[in-house]
């Protein structure tokens, strides 16, 4: 039986899909098995996912009758998930040939941590522009601040994504699920830990400006605020939860973009 079950959500990303597929079967660690879960793409990216299923009997492949989200659709991926770690990955990335070696020796080897991630290459298609920096022990401050751990590369004991039932589905909670899934782990006192070595390569656009509107300041405020009280920050990190992410929002968008390209964030 796999030890490993990679849960894939996948969506609108056919002409990347097979690039991302063939970096899993390129891992030094074999043992896992793919679960796919196809959101309502527009493209053709169910059929391509059905014909590479074809030529892999370790692949489950589902699909939603229509766009659901990505919390929603991680859920019916972890619903078929038997195994004891669970990988995540996205549909237009890159795992490095290392990465499920080095996160499971991790784990196996440190029962006090639930889950472990790593730092992500950023890239396009003129190459690498930006290295991510993370840090090992993420505190209250780091969490407020999005220093904690990539969503994409993470590896997780499947207990504890039982635990905590999962991704919360909510509408203030969209491309945010991450960020909430670490909170309500640490709240029940589990633990993560990012490697120092990346692992992971991210296909990043560099096109901040798309996901730079105001229901995204909106939750990002919603989300600070529940980090401050879960980690009782002092008083002050309340109107910086607010100030910071409407700043962002009316930022002009050519100084936005510059500092998204030379940031590092989680």
């Amino acid at each position: 039986m796999a030890r490993i079950s990679v849960i894939i959500g996948i969506y609108n990303c056919a002409s990347t899909l097979v690039e991302a597929l063939d970096s899993l079967y390129a891992q030094t660690y074999q043992d896992f098995k793919v679960i796919l879960c196809e959101d309502g793409s527009s493209d053709n990216t169910y059929e391509v996912a059905a014909q590479y299923a074809a030529s892999h009997d370790n692949i489950i492949l589902i699909r939603n009758e229509k766009n659901m989200g990505l919390n929603h659709t991680l859920n019916r991926c972890l619903e078929l998930a038997d195994t004891e770690y669970v990988a995540r990955m996205d549909g237009d990335d890159i795992s490095l040939p290392e990465r499920f070696e080095k996160e499971i020796n991790f784990l196996d080897e440190h029962p006090e941590y639930a889950f472990v991630s790593s730092p992500m290459i950023y890239y396009d298609e003129q190459g690498e522009f930006r290295r991510g920096k993370q840090h090992n022990d993420p505190t209250g401050l780091d969490f407020l601040h999005g220093r904690t751990f990539c969503h994409a590369p993470v590896m997780m004991r499947l207990t504890a994504y039982r635990a905590v039932g999962g991704y919360t589905v909510s509408d203030y909670l969209l491309r945010l699920e991450d960020q909430h899934l670490w909170l309500k782990l640490y709240q029940q006192g589990y633990k993560g830990y990012c490697l120092e070595q990346p692992l992971y390569m991210m296909r990043d656009d560099r096109n901040a400006t798309r996901r730079r509107n105001f229901k995204a300041r909106r939750n990002e405020i919603f989300m600070r605020l529940r980090i401050c009280r879960a980690f009782r920050l002092p008083w002050w990190h309340y109107p910086e939860s607010v100030i910071v992410p409407m700043l962002k929002w009316a930022m002009p968008t050519w100084l936005y973009d510059h500092f998204h390209r030379k940031t590092k964030p989680n």
